[in-house]
């Protein structure tokens, strides 16, 4: 694994994620996609499959199901079934965008999605995920989710302490939505309220908030373990149980050089980005030979019945964005719609935010939730 990456806003400049469910994109054929050997047995049974696009011929192993580097971008499929009782599948299928990815990995992520969806005879409901800004329906996937610097190719199994570059991971959530992140290794972050992983190579440091909870506490014990495993077993554990900020641990005090104060500022989760903000709903149409994007309804005004299904509609919840397919919805508006909420959100407060593409009459419990 890399060293720490500078932060930086997503480049979306000329990006070709930008035809996604365009003219152009939706030109991919079926005849392409059955031929993609790395479909092959894909939305067969119940369950997850993840590729990453860096070498998309592999799948990413099962193992790593949860793991994700921001210099790459992945597709995630979820096969499940709405009926217990029934054989029939149904399937959401997301592209996860590193912060880091390049226009190239996050563009094909697009496209290689459109493939998939037409490899299951377009019954898959489409997401974009954008790292740190994931849907709640991506993130109930794992158990834990992680988010590492770097690629995946940087990834290492042998320890060589001395080229090793020290990281600090952010362990916090509730039960069953526990998150690990790197984040800058500064002491500042660490508080009493969380868990933190202060990962020196061969030596590990588990701190314990003494405010954390036991799902943290047990999260962070485990991904040590896993740490040590994939290093031969090598590496030493610290466990700093009940750790308070106002009693610095002694055996930190050499492995922090800046000279900032413990628990002075906690990393941010953008997920809960989007409160307080109007909700706005627009609607995509050609009824009058050219398309046409306008805002039909903002704040308390958004209802399902603004909603009509002749047309294509776009609603931004400020926390998750929805294209909304209208049953009569011409083929131009149905092709053209997550590209116009993509181009839509580029320029509103929230441009990272989640975005699902639903169909009259098949909405998601989400999309619900929204109005």
């Amino acid at each position: 694994m890399t060293g720490l990456v500078k932060a930086k806003k997503y480049d979306w400049k000329d990006s070709n994620l930008a035809l996604f469910g365009s003219d152009t994109e939706r030109n991919v054929k079926k005849e392409s996609a059955m031929t993609e050997k790395a479909w092959k047995g894909a939305g067969e049974k119940v369950g997850l499959r993840i590729w990453r696009i860096v070498k998309f011929k592999a799948n990413w192993p099962s193992e790593d199901y949860g793991s994700f580097y921001d210099g790459d971008s992945y597709i995630v499929l979820n096969t499940y079934k709405k009926d217990p009782n029934s054989e029939e599948l149904d399937h959401d299928v997301h592209f996860w965008i590193g912060k880091h990815s390049t226009q190239d990995e996050y563009g094909t992520a697009a496209y290689k999605t459109v493939e998939l969806d037409t490899y299951l005879d377009d019954k898959p409901v489409q997401h974009r995920e954008v790292m740190d800004y994931e849907s709640d329906r991506f993130k109930s996937y794992f158990k834990v989710m992680s988010k590492w610097k770097g690629g995946a190719d940087s990834g290492f199994r042998r320890v060589e302490a001395k080229k090793y570059t020290p990281r600090l991971l952010h362990v916090f959530g509730e039960k069953n939505k526990v998150t690990v992140k790197e984040v800058k290794f500064k002491k500042e972050y660490l508080n009493d309220e969380d868990v933190f992983l202060i990962d020196l190579g061969l030596q590990i440091f588990q701190w314990n908030g003494d405010r954390s909870n036991k799902n943290e506490r047990f999260e962070g014990g485990k991904y040590c373990n896993a740490l040590r495993s994939e290093r031969g077993g090598k590496p030493t554990v610290e466990v700093l149980d009940n750790a308070v900020t106002s009693d610095f641990p002694e055996e930190l005090v050499d492995v922090f050089s800046d000279e900032s104060e413990a628990g002075t500022k906690r990393p941010k989760d953008k997920t809960d980005s989007g409160s307080g903000y109007e909700k706005v709903l627009f609607r995509l149409s050609d009824a009058s030979a050219q398309m046409t994007f306008e805002e039909v309804a903002r704040g308390k005004e958004v209802t399902k019945s603004r909603l009509q299904s002749d047309d294509v509609f776009i609603l931004d919840s400020g926390k998750h964005c929805f294209v909304w397919i209208g049953k009569g919805a011409s083929e131009g508006e149905k092709r053209n719609g997550f590209c116009r909420a993509h181009t839509y959100l580029q320029g509103s407060q929230n441009p990272y935010q989640p975005v699902s593409v639903v169909e009259e009459g098949k909405e998601t419990v989400e999309f619900h939730h929204a109005f």
